[in-house]
């Protein structure tokens, strides 16, 4: 079974930067496919990026945003600069089989980080 916990959330001002971590416990990452997905409130969970087979972002974070991983120490990041109010969500690593955007394409689920991004 792949444990996963999420950190580095928190509030920041617009135009700042947060990095999230994921830490994965109980196998190695090397071979699954990870990614973020975010939840903001009565809102459904939305795909932000995904790192595998290939790397690639939603089109609301693309340029700001960037996904990366070390499977040395079972991690995977997510760099978020010039965040933006809209960006405020509760963020969540998981891990699949294969790289996608749709959350059912994913097995494991960290427990979620709060980001939250003042105007």
């Amino acid at each position: 079974q792949l444990q996963l916990v999420e950190s580095g959330g928190g509030l920041v001002q617009a135009g700042g930067s947060l990095r999230l971590s994921c830490v994965a416990s109980g196998r190695p990452l090397s071979p699954y496919a990870m990614s973020w997905f975010r939840q903001a409130p009565g809102k459904e969970r939305e795909f932000v990026a995904v790192s595998g087979s290939s790397t690639y972002y939603s089109d609301s974070v693309k340029g700001r945003f960037t996904i990366s991983r070390d499977n040395a120490k079972n991690t995977v990041y997510l760099q978020m600069n010039s965040l933006k109010p809209e960006d405020t969500a509760v963020y969540y690593c998981a891990a699949g089989g294969a790289p996608g955007w749709r959350s059912y394409e994913y097995d494991y689920w960290g427990q979620g980080t709060q980001v939250t991004v003042s105007s």
